[in-house]
């Protein structure tokens, strides 16, 4: 593990996989750093750098109560540091929270290029009645995160509904770990709810931005937003896969993605 500080002093942990160009991975939501696992070892020929996000499952000291204002801002000084950082001019690839904070960090890092996979973006007419922050600050006060975390996994991973959800969080690898995160999990999400996306990112970076068919609508709709948003961008939807798609399916999503670094 290697550490460094963002410019607010947060201390951010990371882990480093190989050498080569470095390809930083960011995680979204709920994931851990270990959500990259699948992922690292189709990209050997990069240094392949995995932060554990600040706040999920490292120390922010009293900095733990940041705003839903400040989370993104603070998301993006962690990646800051991370590529300030670095040897060599790095590669953003994010996943939802983590590929908005991708998104927004190379408007000032200097990186080569950017990956967004579904960035958790809500589309305009869908952020003004979105209320799954809410839902889940009033179950966590009521004494129930484990029902918050479940809003989340209903809502977010299994839009269409699923039949079992207990049989399912029973082979979910972060259960029930992951109900220690609720809290900073309802702020991420009201940061997302207040995030307005702009006409026009400004991202001198190329940008390859991917979404699957089997995700939440909106999620597709927002990739498809944040595509048009970016002066150089590349769209690619996968069919049948969700929003857990570079976990869920390392072979295609990597293979595009070493394809449009390599051009």
């Amino acid at each position: 593990m290697q550490t460094t500080r963002s410019a607010d002093g947060t201390e951010v942990v990371y882990e480093r996989h190989g050498d080569g160009r470095p390809l930083l991975l960011l995680h979204g939501g709920m994931a851990p750093r270990e959500y990259w696992n699948p992922v690292v070892p189709h990209f050997d020929e990069y240094a392949a750098v995995v932060p554990q996000r600040p706040g999920f499952g490292t120390c922010l000291d009293d900095r733990a109560e940041t705003s839903a204002d400040e989370v993104l801002e603070r998301e993006v000084e962690y990646v800051q540091a991370l590529v300030d950082d670095l040897d060599g001019v790095p590669v953003l690839f994010g996943h939802s929270f983590g590929a908005l904070t991708a998104v927004e960090a190379a408007a000032d890092a200097g990186v080569e290029a950017v990956v967004a996979y579904e960035p958790a973006v809500l589309p305009e007419s869908y952020r003004g009645q979105a209320d799954l922050a809410e839902r889940m600050a009033a179950l966590v006060e009521a004494g129930e995160p484990r029902e918050a975390v479940k809003r989340y996994v209903e809502q977010v991973l299994h839009p269409d509904g699923i039949d079992d959800l207990d049989a399912w969080l029973a082979e979910w690898p972060v259960w029930p770990d992951c109900v220690g995160l609720v809290e900073e999990v309802v702020r991420m999400n009201r940061a997302v709810e207040r995030y307005e996306l702009p006409d026009r990112l400004g991202v001198d970076a190329p940008a390859l931005v991917l979404s699957g068919t089997r995700g939440p609508d909106f999620l597709r709709e927002s990739a498809r937003a944040v595509h048009e948003a970016l002066p150089r961008s590349r769209l690619v939807e996968f069919d049948g896969i969700s929003h857990s798609g570079p976990a869920e399916a390392p072979e295609p999503i990597s293979a595009e993605v070493r394809s449009f670094l390599r051009a």
